[in-house]
């Protein structure tokens, strides 16, 4: 076998040897954050320790540091990871109902706008066991004391929740913006609790479902719920 087929056959090992490594740095990396959804969803984050998400990921601190640098990172990376996604597709279905009502010269409809919120978030619950682990990281977030996950959680809403308030805004001229702000709450509260509860066996006593609602049902009663509401009259007399 000459040189240069050897060079080859080289190149060929170490690139193989490279991939191989990339890949495992990619799985320690995933379940990793996979461990630390679950375990911050069902202990907070204060209730967390490193050494449990690495004993769950089959993991050392040193991986965490090396992938991380820190506990505090590690769960930004968990709410990137989620979040980022899903904010992008609910950003661009709200702004594809902007797009479309400002080239016709029409008000952006309300229940489009929120359809463009509520669908893409109730079809990711049902994308697997990791969502729903979120979802639950995301309620325990608002009971805790740091305010930590609150406040990164928010932190990503943010750009999120100025666009849809702004294009509620442009469709609901004439509800004055306080109003708008608390109803704007209120829907955000329906759509947290329906992620909470649209499980039947969640539902407390004589709130239980029968059965399980189909999803795209689901969304279709939610947006009608707040599309009512936020356009429904104003304050009692």
């Amino acid at each position: 076998m000459n040189r240069i087929s050897w060079i080859g056959i080289s190149l060929t090992i170490f690139k193989t040897y490279v991939l191989i490594n990339r890949m495992k740095i990619h799985d320690t990396k995933t379940r990793i954050l996979d461990a630390a959804e679950e375990l911050f969803a069902e202990n907070g984050y204060q209730g967390t320790t490193l050494r449990r998400i690495t004993a769950a990921a089959g993991a050392n601190l040193a991986a965490v540091n090396y992938h991380f640098g820190s506990k505090e990172a590690l769960l930004e990376a968990v709410f990137e990871r989620r979040l980022i996604p899903l904010n992008g597709r609910r950003t661009e279905e709200i702004q594809a109902v902007l797009d479309e009502a400002r080239a016709r010269g029409f008000r952006p409809p309300v229940s489009s706008l929120m359809r463009g919120f509520i669908e893409p978030t109730l079809r990711f619950r049902d994308s697997g066991k990791g969502a729903r682990n979120f979802i639950k990281l995301v309620a325990h977030s608002n009971m805790e004391s740091s305010g930590l996950a609150q406040k990164l959680f928010f932190r990503h809403m943010g750009p999120l929740i100025d666009l849809l308030t702004k294009a509620l805004e442009e469709a609901l001229p004439a509800v004055p913006p306080g109003d708008l702000r608390w109803k704007f709450l209120f829907s955000i509260g329906a759509v947290a609790n329906t992620l909470r509860f649209c499980d039947p066996s969640s539902l407390p006593g004589q709130l239980a479902l029968a059965q399980k609602e189909e999803t795209g049902a689901l969304i279709d009663m939610l947006v009608e719920f707040v599309t009512a509401g936020l356009v429904g009259g104003g304050k009692s007399k």
